[in-house]
């Protein structure tokens, strides 16, 4: 093998193996046990304590990708205390659990599975008192996946409404804000539905800031958010004349204040509740930079609040690795630059694929004849899009390599259509449904 193909080699390597690093890290069950305690008959949550024979009833819900694993890592804690229990997460990502119902449903476009379960998940804390306990344990995803739609709102609205802002490049807080005004579960409606129990949530993060009342729609916590921002949304991003007009009407209605606002944070419903966030993005980011140390690089952090078009942020890590190569900025090598976020994709084309997978994509014609270079966008959930793939790798003989397979990249790039792309280069990064959801990872490594 010449130097420079084992070079590579050794790159794309080390490449998944800080990748897995930052995984471990925001490992739900982990997460769980690092911020929550059992000592006796306390409960302590990160600074908040709880005496759990003062309560009657103990109750577990939630809902997200890492839902099953957060609930099981809870069970080990809580085991028979647990009265009763629902969680919602997606289908492929369950475990087995002892004290709680798991329902496994559709995301990112929301199904009959994910009614029943949020429906399920609302009698059971509609029917707690102010002596009862209610954990609800949220992580990224739950928003598709526990559907409550508002009176007048069917599942088809949501499902139509849901595939035109995943097309149309809508950020997860814009796409969040429009969710949480059509749900009866979302933006503060589980709190509401559980008042007076108490409270406690426990999230992992999978947005940018993690701003609380945006993750999963935030359905225990105060929402910031308006009537008039889900209209002004759909207008910006000229989706308005196409939403179904049970949706338009239901907006127009709290325009007009004919429909109560979403839950502020001075609303009753939330002087007994509490959160805890147990995992973020720049965990798995900084877990990462310690690995890539550990095996000779220096290693930088540039930011974990990475968003925007996934081809034109990739252009972006593209630049950094070719200004280390001529200027040893902003580190020099052997370098790792570890960013963290969550791009969007505005779908043009027919193709498959993930926001991950373009930036990929984008990257690969960006570094091509780049020697020694590496990059790696993975989602940490190991679901990109409607793929079987956590994202892909590339170098810079990576159109090349495309070339010889008369397979040209920026067709594939235009179609929207990088899965097939790097399913023929066998450039996938596949590592299964990981149980945990904390955004994207992107990677530089500079030999």
């Amino acid at each position: 093998m010449a130097a420079k193909e084992k070079t590579v080699k050794i790159l794309r390597q080390h490449a998944f193996e800080i990748f897995q690093a930052g995984l471990a890290a925001v490992d739900p069950a982990e997460a769980i046990f690092r911020h929550v305690k059992m000592s006796g008959d306390v409960l302590q949550v990160g600074s908040h304590r709880f005496v759990l024979s003062d309560f009657e009833h103990i109750f577990v819900v939630g809902a997200g990708k890492a839902g099953a694993t957060m609930g099981q890592a809870l069970e080990e804690l809580l085991k028979d205390r647990i009265t009763d229990g629902v969680m919602v997460t997606k289908k492929g990502h369950g475990v087995p659990l002892s004290y709680l119902r798991l329902h496994a449903a559709g995301h990112p476009v929301p199904d009959k599975r994910g009614i029943k379960g949020a429906e399920e998940i609302l009698t059971l804390v509609q029917g707690a008192g102010e002596r009862d306990l209610v954990l609800c344990l949220i992580s990224g995803g739950g928003s598709a996946l526990m559907v409550s739609p508002a009176k007048g709102i069917t599942l088809e609205d949501k499902q139509v409404i849901t595939r035109l802002l995943l097309a149309c490049g809508a950020d997860i807080h814009e796409i969040n804000t429009i969710r949480k005004h059509l749900s009866r579960i979302k933006g503060g409606g589980l709190a509401r539905s559980a008042y007076p129990a108490t409270v406690v949530n426990l999230i992992l993060s999978d947005v940018i800031g993690d701003d609380l009342n945006v993750i999963a729609s935030g359905p225990t916590v105060p929402d910031t958010s308006t009537f008039a921002d889900a209209r002004q949304i759909c207008q910006q991003y000229g989706i308005w004349n196409q939403v179904p007009v049970p949706i338009r009407k239901r907006i127009d209605d709290g325009l007009q204040g004919e429909i109560p606002e979403t839950p502020g944070a001075n609303d009753r419903i939330f002087q007994n509740s509490c959160s805890q966030l147990v995992g973020t993005n720049i965990q798995a980011l900084e877990a990462a930079g310690v690995k890539a140390r550990q095996l000779g690089y220096n290693a930088l952090i540039l930011s974990s609040f990475i968003e925007g078009e996934a081809r034109e942020a990739a252009k972006v890590l593209a630049g950094i690795a070719r200004e280390i190569q001529a200027s040893g900025n902003p580190i020099s090598a052997p370098a790792c630059i570890l960013c963290g976020g969550e791009t969007t994709v505005t779908i043009q084309g027919e193709g498959k694929g993930g926001r991950n997978q373009e930036f990929a994509l984008s990257a690969a014609c960006s570094i091509k004849g780049l020697e020694g270079v590496v990059i790696l966008a993975g989602g940490t959930d190991g679901n990109d899009g409607p793929t079987d793939a956590a994202g892909a790798i590339v170098d810079g003989d990576t159109v090349a390599r495309a070339m010889e397979k008369d397979l040209t990249p920026r067709d594939y790039l235009n179609r929207n259509d990088a899965y097939h792309f790097f399913q023929m280069l066998q450039d996938l990064v596949i590592t299964g449904p990981t149980g945990t959801n904390v955004m994207d990872v992107y990677m530089v490594l500079v030999g």
